[in-house]
């Protein structure tokens, strides 16, 4: 049983899905419960035949409690029908994605005695300087678990100071399915709809709309080598506002970009994005392991990434694309610039998604997991 939060469309929440739909086609019997079981991916665990637990509250009910009380009732509901779950289903692993997840859902199982137990780390523990709690919490939590699964070695390496050595520590980087390869006719196609010219230069990048994905680093790059890019260039942005889309909109306006900028939104269909681009970026400040670069990689896309987390660890700097320092607009613009003159990207992207298909593949991800869970039952 995969607990997360939501089932909003993110790097975390697509990886759970995927997991516990590919899991499912290998006969394990899964199921997700997330702390408010609504979103995009629900219909894809439907499709998997994956059951989908939660507290769902009326909309009377909601509105009746106001928005800030019904979350509040909404997390105590998914702790007691968290612990009733793992009573009902003793001996089934249960395996926390998210702070919020492993908060609510660490407790109860320490609560009901429910083993074995697990939680993944996606990211750098930096949200626990924002959230002190959150970190003396999960501090107490890590020796409760019977694992902790790290998806890249700077994760790894955090979880083991944190845990002391007490709980053993695995590193799992996450998967792609070559079925996510972009459809070769689909580049024309998406162009069209976005009014880009095919012989003009589109840049991508893939990341909910958070501070720390550096969107504001990644439009100051482009406008310090916005004379020198071939003209007409585009920046396609993919993903979900969480609140920072005006700011952004008006960091363009006065950087004079804002005709080669397009804010698409959440998709389910990144793939169909990334097969109009000609290169990919990941301009974030603090990573844990990227999906969206090993999909970017995956479209034969070079990448720019900024030197956080695992990312590193998936592109090799020079070979698939270039790594650049955090917080360095001009380096990142250079990179980006250097790309785009290079007619040696083309080969740089085909070197990226043989890396991926080689290391980074969903079947391999899935092993790992599988050979963890057969470990622990």
């Amino acid at each position: 049983m995969f607990v997360i939060g939501s089932l909003a469309v993110g790097g975390a929440e697509r990886h759970v899905v995927s997991v516990a739909a590919g899991l499912r086609t290998r006969g394990w019997q899964t199921s997700v419960f997330a702390l408010s079981p609504q979103g995009p991916l629900l219909q894809q665990l439907a499709d998997a035949e994956v059951l989908i637990k939660g507290p769902a509250l009326p909309g009377s009910v909601e509105r009746l409690l106001g928005r800030r009380f019904s979350a509040w009732t909404r997390l105590i509901l998914a702790f007691f029908l968290l612990a009733i779950h793992m009573v009902r289903y003793r001996g089934t692993v249960v395996h926390f994605f998210l702070p919020a997840a492993y908060i609510v859902g660490g407790l109860a199982a320490w609560v009901t005695g429910a083993r074995p137990r697990l939680m993944s780390r996606r990211s750098l523990n930096r949200y626990q300087l924002k959230n002190l709690l959150y970190g003396k919490i999960e501090r107490w939590l890590h020796p409760r678990m019977d694992r902790l699964v790290g998806n890249s070695s700077a994760v790894v390496r955090e979880l083991e100071i944190e845990s002391r050595g007490e709980t053993p520590v695995r590193l799992i980087y996450n998967g792609i399915d070559k079925a996510a390869l972009p459809d070769a006719g689909g580049r024309a196609v998406v162009r069209k709809i976005l009014g880009i010219q095919e012989t003009e230069l589109v840049i991508a990048i893939v990341a909910n709309l958070i501070p720390y994905k550096g969107h504001a680093d990644l439009l100051k790059a482009l406008a310090y080598v916005n004379r020198q890019l071939p003209g007409g260039w585009h920046l396609l942005c993919t993903g979900r506002d969480d609140g920072i889309l005006n700011e952004l909109r008006d960091l363009a306006e006065s950087l004079g970009i804002t005709k080669n900028v397009h804010w698409l939104g959440p998709r389910l269909d990144v793939h169909s994005i990334l097969s109009a681009a000609d290169i990919a970026v990941s301009s974030s400040h603090e990573e844990g392991f990227s999906n969206a670069i090993l999909e970017a990689m995956l479209a034969c896309l070079p990448m720019v990434v900024t030197n956080v987390g695992g990312n590193a660890e998936a592109v090799l700097n020079g070979v698939t694309g270039y790594v650049v320092p955090p917080h360095d607009p001009e380096a990142l613009g250079e990179a980006i610039l250097y790309l785009a003159d290079n007619p040696g990207r083309i080969e740089m992207g085909v070197r990226g998604q043989v890396r991926v298909l080689e290391k980074f593949s969903a079947e391999s991800c899935l092993n790992g997991y599988e050979a963890l869970y057969k470990e622990l039952i």
